[in-house]
């Protein structure tokens, strides 16, 4: 465990924290200053600090800020701006950064890869500051040991691409997104194409690195196994800042194949997707069907919209044997070898970033390419299937897609690992029990704010129509597809209850030990976000035997 003094004191910032406005030019010097200070006072490292403290008035600023922006929404003149950003290059920076921030009584908000959906990572409707994990990038493989220690600020392409550096037959199951940055990826549970088999990203985690409240560098033991539950699917910026995680690589045989199948309307896609939720759930846990579900324009009836189903998928295995499969268990949808691709786990994933321009033969250092400062604007929302949606209620959901014309939905199947793992075996509670889960997706261009406000509101009102056919009491969502319509947290007198209506939807029955974890390693919730995890309220016994 490591320990950092906390003498450090800010008074020229309390007095700027007064004022009303907290972005104008001659109030940056001062808070710069006193952090600055403050870094010098508590990190004995031989780093310039001045190069990783960036004020307003640095010609850099923007640049840093924009970078890992991945929501265009949250990058408008009149997104509240950080008064500073922090990108450590070390665990002690970021133990410094906490104190620092913690002594001024300054909002932090931790950022590793931007890709937050309501970018809470880097906004506030208070002042704050961020602390960019993006330079704490270390990715270290022990192939003996069949583990990887990686840092919070690393991608996801960037970790493939170093495992595949080491091993041809390793891997380690997490998300198509390649940019998602590890830090926020893994702490609100994680997944992707490998789950059925392997489970979520959390599941294969054997330690961590979190700087909590007080400065401390804690690893699994000295964090104790409570804090350690709490950050692998609770989210971690409700805890602490995490710096790290080890994780458990998984064996994957040298041949894996995917495909992409259409189906339209016209073409029975409605009995598909009928027989596809029978089976995707259910069929060979290494086989990973996700299906994509849109409007378009129809090339059958011009001028007209249907909806197209695409099953996009990964079988971590031969053609043959998956042909054969899907010939027993799914035979409308008609696959055939030539419509498979085999080739290199490191290769599927090059393929899921983009299917439709994957070559043969693309290098794979193209996954460490964090193809910074390019945002869409974007809305997602999330729910849970529990039970197959029966074909009059698709052909009317089709109906209200149609109608509506722009929003998609992404079906994600379960069952395989995730039916056999405890719902409360991490925070992430959505096992046994669910079919699939759907993300509401919309993008769009327009810059302007009546483009936002429609755009948002088809997704919102997809939502609602789906309310019959998803889970209820709670009706449950996915952390990691951040949605602030379910709620958000005002931390006034009952943040408590505003933290129970979000957390519930997220947390299901996990949300208490959530609670009780939070209270214990930060009872005066300094690490808090819109959607953060509450603490309990303290009673009024307890107030008076305090007083007494």
């Amino acid at each position: 465990m490591v320990k950092l003094d906390m003498s450090c004191l800010f008074v020229s910032f309390l007095l700027l924290l007064v004022s009303p406005s907290f972005s104008t030019p001659s109030r940056k010097l001062p808070l710069y200053d006193s952090f600055l200070g403050c870094l010098t006072q508590h990190t004995k490292s031989s780093t310039q600090l001045s190069n990783i403290l960036f004020a307003p008035t640095n010609p850099s600023f923007q640049t840093v800020l924009q970078n890992y922006i991945r929501n265009a929404r949250f990058n408008t003149s009149s997104t509240p701006k950080p008064l500073l950003i922090i990108t450590p290059l070390t665990e002690s920076h970021v133990q410094a950064a906490v104190l620092c921030a913690k002594s001024a009584n300054i909002h932090i908000k931790i950022r590793s890869g931007g890709h937050d959906y309501e970018g809470v990572s880097y906004t506030s409707p208070t002042p704050f500051i961020i602390m960019d994990m993006f330079n704490l990038r270390t990715i270290t493989v022990d192939l003996k040991n069949e583990v990887a220690l990686v840092q919070a600020g690393a991608t996801l392409g960037e970790l493939y691409y170093r495992i595949w550096e080491n091993s041809k037959v390793h891997g380690f199951p997490a998300g198509v997104c390649l940019t998602l940055g590890v830090g926020g990826h893994i702490s609100g549970g994680g997944y992707g194409n490998m789950l059925r088999k392997y489970g979520l990203s959390v599941d294969n985690v054997i330690d961590a690195q979190i700087v909590d409240v007080k400065g401390n560098l804690l690893n699994r033991e000295t964090m104790g196994e409570d804090l350690f539950w709490a950050i692998r699917g609770g989210g971690g910026g409700s805890f602490g800042v995490i710096v790290s995680y080890t994780i458990k690589l998984v064996d994957l045989p040298q041949t894996v194949t995917v495909f992409r199948v259409e189906k339209t309307l016209e073409q029975n896609a409605t009995d598909l997707v009928v027989q596809w939720q029978q089976v995707a759930p259910t069929t060979d846990e290494r086989l990973f069907m996700r299906m994509l579900v849109q409007p378009v324009s129809s090339k059958v009836v011009k001028g007209t919209i249907t909806v197209r189903t695409s099953v996009v998928a990964l079988f971590l295995g031969g053609a043959n044997e998956l042909v054969s499969i899907l010939a027993k268990q799914f035979p409308l949808l008609g696959l055939k070898k030539e419509n498979c691709i085999e080739l290199s786990w490191i290769d599927s994933v090059l393929w899921w970033k983009d299917d439709k321009n994957f070559k043969a033969g693309m290098k794979p250092e193209t996954l460490l390419d964090r193809d910074v400062n390019s945002a869409g604007f974007l809305k997602r929302k999330s729910d849970y299937v529990e039970k197959a949606i029966p074909r009059d209620g698709l052909e009317l959901i089709w109906k209200k897609m149609i109608e509506l014309g722009k929003v998609g939905l992404v079906f994600n199947p379960y069952g395989g690992k995730m039916a056999e793992t405890p719902s409360d075996a991490t925070p992430f509670p959505h096992r046994k029990g669910n079919l699939f889960k759907i993300q509401y997706s919309i993008n769009w261009d327009d810059p302007s704010a009546a483009a936002a406000q429609n755009f948002t509101s088809e997704a919102k009102m997809l939502y609602s129509y789906m309310t019959p056919y998803v889970s209820k009491n709670p009706r449950s969502a996915f952390l990691n597809y951040r949605d602030l319509d379910i709620g958000v947290n005002s931390f006034g007198n009952t943040s408590f209850q505003e933290g129970q209506v979000y957390g519930i939807k997220y947390f299901n029955h996990n949300f208490e030990r959530l609670v009780k974890v939070k209270t214990a390693v930060d009872p005066d919730n300094f690490f808090r976000n819109e959607q953060s995890i509450p603490v309990r309220p303290i009673k009024q016994g307890r107030i008076l035997n305090k007083l007494n």
